[in-house]
Order: structure tokens, then C-alpha cells, then sequence
């Protein structure tokens, strides 16, 4: 059977123009951080299969917690009715994020999470009769592929065909160094104006912008800046949470708080979709109501999954152990020692490194997320036996945490011989 033919005439694939690409690879299997294609080849996985598989490949725990789950019950309608796992699961969750933020709501991945934040924040101030309409974002966000999410993100070739259908945002420009001061009086002079819902942002990193970072004294302070008038803040940690900065959440490395936070991919291990979304009891007690259409109608088939709700439960328990928060600093450090010798050397690039997090943006190339240069380096590593998926002009990884000193090593002696060829 020819499986390439068979995926060529029968499967869609995702951010890919099919006439123009290559025949994808085909895996037959993955464990750890290796992945195994058909015909021997072997790629080191080096961006966690689109950032979600944080503990490797085949882990054994989460394997076996959804067997064993599988055998009780593996779903069941979430409207009422519960199970043991959604709720461990809720309760997990809350003890781990700041204890104003309690309430879980469930749904399938990144972007339904964001959608069902907006939407609660939208809602909110509705179901009290109090006319505050207007969303505040980020330039150069993304927080997903729903309608409200693209609407909260950046406008550019990606959302041509749908901009007559979004709603309207404010966006102030991503912060740097430079400008930080200024947007931080131009988002002031803004939500001054009484009639901001919600404020959306992707704490310290905007993922797919290119692995852009802006520091977290700018974010204390816009949080703060939202909450002096009454502004609700999301917090899409879509990508962010799960030890990605070092810390369980980003949130964690600063002293304000988001009102609503949103969570998947690493969620369960990268094993399972599903999202979740949390919130405090003060916005869930504006639904809390008599009247039923004052509640979030809002809902998925597949909402609390017991056998995702189980691994992620199993993902929860690989994050109590003391070896995985080693992993996650060892990572770190040596993203850290790589990123100096980078600078050291004369290559025409800008480095920036959080947590377990490691972007190198190529000076003088051509950028956006068709860029010539992405396939090209995308091309390169795959020869090289790496899956290192670049966004743009700008090559990153964000690896499993069970990748082992070694393989570090070898991905950045890649990255390095590919510099050279600049």
C-alpha cells in the first residue's frame, strides 16, 4: 500500500499549500524525543510536535492512566452530569494558579479556550446592563483559528479572506525596550475612556509571531494599568503554561493577575486535545443566576473527555516529580550558555532565550511566514535528522523535557553548522 499516494489524494493538511510542497514524512512511531519514519529515518524533535508534547513521546504514565480510565468510563455528557477526573482535574489545576482563579471551564484546545474567554468577558459585563463593548489586544498575536480569536489577533495574509466577518479590536504595538514607557501611557490614555470589556494578551512571548519576548516589568504594569479601570484580563497561556518559561505559567514571574487564563497544548502531556478555561468567582458569580439565559451557553461534544481529563491528571503528576523541573532548568541553563556563545560570534542575528525557550531571528532575511528562508532552513535540519519547524525567518526550539543533555548538544552544534552557511 502506498500510504504517501494515499495521503495525497485523501487528507487536508493544516498551514500547508499542498501543490507546492513536498510529500509529507510519514512516522510510524515516536518515543521520548524521537520520532521514527517509515523507511528508517530517524528526527529529534525539537519543537515538542508543535509545542504540545512537553514530556516526550510514549510516556508511560499517561499511557497508562488512560488505559485505566478507558476501563471506567471514556466519555460521558458534560451538561449534567461530572466524573472523577474532570474534577480532580479542575481541582489540580486551581491549586496551582493564584487562588482567586477557581473556576474551570472545559473544551477541546487553544483556540476554543480563547474563544470561551472572550466570551465570558464579553458576557460579563452584559448580564449586568453595563455597556463596555471595546477589546484591547496585542499587535502580532495570535491566539488562534476561531473566529473571535482571529478577530483578537494579528491582522495579515493568514486572515485575508475572513477580515469583512471579524469584530473589532484595539491593538497597541509590541512592546520593546524603546517604546515601553510610551505604551504604557498610550494603553492608559485608552482604558481611561470607561468603555474597555477585556484586555487579551500572550504573556512575555508571542509564540507564533516568532518567538518575540517582551519583559515582564511591562506586563506587571499593564495588568495593573487594565484592573485601575475595571478592564478584564485574559491571559492566553495556550502555549506560555506548562514550564515553557521556566515557571509552571508565565503568569508566575510577575505580581499581577489575570482575571481569565487559557491553557491546552502541554495540557495533557501534548497526548489528547483539550482546553481549559479559568476564572474567578467573582466573574462566574455574574452568571450564577435565576434567569438561564444569563448562563455561558457554551459547549462541545467532547467537553471534559474523562480519558483527556486522565492525562492530563498524569501530566500533573510528572510535574510533582523532582526530576522533571531538573530537566526543565537544565534546558534552560543551556539554552542560556548557547544563546552567549551565539552572541559572541559574528553572525548576522538577534538571540532571545526564556525558559526552555530558544529563538535565534536571522538578520537580512527575508521575514514573514512564508519567508524563502524557512523552507530552506526547514529543509536543512530534516536532512540533518532534526524537526525544527521555523517561523519565518527565525529558527527555535522548544523541546520534550525528557530530551537528554546530549541531544541538546547535537541540536545546537546543528544550528550552529547551518549559521555558518549564512
Amino acid at each position: 500500500m502506498d500510504w504517501s499516494e494515499l495521503d495525497r489524494k485523501h487528507v487536508w493538511h493544516p498551514f500547508t499549500q499542498e501543490k507546492t510542497e513536498p510529500l509529507p514524512f510519514i512516522v510510524e512511531a515516536a518515543k521520548e524525543a524521537t520520532l521514527y519514519l517509515e523507511g528508517g529515518k530517524t528526527l529529534l524533535d525539537c519543537n515538542s510536535s508543535w509545542w504540545v508534547n512537553i514530556h516526550g513521546h510514549g510516556n508511560p504514565h499517561i499511557q497508562q492512566a488512560i488505559h485505566k480510565q478507558f476501563e471506567k468510563v471514556d466519555h460521558v455528557i458534560f451538561a449534567g452530569a461530572t466524573h472523577h477526573k474532570a474534577i480532580e482535574l479542575a481541582h489540580r489545576v486551581a491549586s496551582l494558579l493564584p487562588s482567586t482563579l477557581e473556576k474551570v471551564f472545559f473544551s477541546d484546545n487553544g483556540s476554543t479556550a480563547v474563544e470561551i474567554a472572550l466570551k465570558m468577558a464579553i458576557q460579563y459585563w452584559h448580564n449586568q446592563g453595563i455597556h463596555k463593548k471595546r477589546i484591547l489586544a496585542m499587535r502580532g498575536a495570535y491566539h488562534g483559528d476561531t473566529f473571535g480569536a482571529m478577530s483578537a489577533g494579528e491582522r495579515d495574509y493568514f486572515n485575508v479572506p475572513f477580515e469583512d466577518y471579524f469584530f473589532s479590536v484595539d491593538f497597541i504595538d509590541f512592546p520593546e525596550e524603546k517604546n515601553e514607557m510610551r505604551l504604557l501611557e498610550i494603553a492608559d490614555e485608552r482604558m481611561s475612556q470607561g468603555d474597555f470589556a477585556v484586555l487579551i494578551l500572550e504573556p512575555l512571548i508571542q509564540g507564533s509571531a516568532g518567538m518575540r519576548m517582551y519583559s515582564s516589568y511591562f506586563l506587571d504594569q499593564l495588568v495593573q494599568i487594565a484592573h485601575s479601570y475595571e478592564v478584564l484580563v485574559i491571559f492566553d497561556e495556550v502555549m506560555t503554561g506548562w514550564g515553557r518559561t521556566g515557571k509552571m505559567f508565565a503568569l508566575d514571574h510577575i505580581k499581577q493577575q489575570p482575571d481569565i487564563i487559557c491553557l491546552s497544548k502541554g495540557l495533557t502531556g501534548g497526548v489528547l486535545p483539550l482546553g481549559l478555561t479559568v476564572t474567578t468567582t467573582k466573574i462566574h458569580e455574574v452568571f450564577w443566576h435565576d434567569e438561564k439565559h444569563k448562563a455561558l451557553l457554551h459547549g462541545h461534544s467532547f467537553t471534559g473527555n474523562p480519558l483527556a481529563c486522565a492525562a492530563a491528571c498524569a501530566s500533573l503528576d510528572i510535574f510533582e516529580k523532582e526530576e522533571t523541573w531538573e530537566n526543565i532548568s537544565r534546558i534552560s541553563n543551556l539554552n542560556s550558555v548557547f544563546a552567549e556563545e551565539l552572541k559572541s560570534d559574528n553572525f548576522p542575528i538577534q538571540v532571545r532565550v526564556l525558559g526552555t525557550i530558544l529563538a535565534i531571528e536571522i538578520k537580512g532575511s527575508e521575514e514573514g511566514y512564508f519567508a524563502t528562508f524557512k523552507q530552506e532552513a526547514y529543509n536543512y535540519f530534516i536532512k540533518n535528522g532534526l524537526l525544527l519547524r521555523p517561523l519565518g525567518n527565525v529558527i527555535f526550539i522548544n523541546p520534550p523535557y525528557c530530551l537528554t543533555e546530549k541531544e541538546q548538544r547535537h541540536i545546537f552544534e546543528k544550528i550552529r553548522q547551518f549559521l555558518v552557511l549564512l
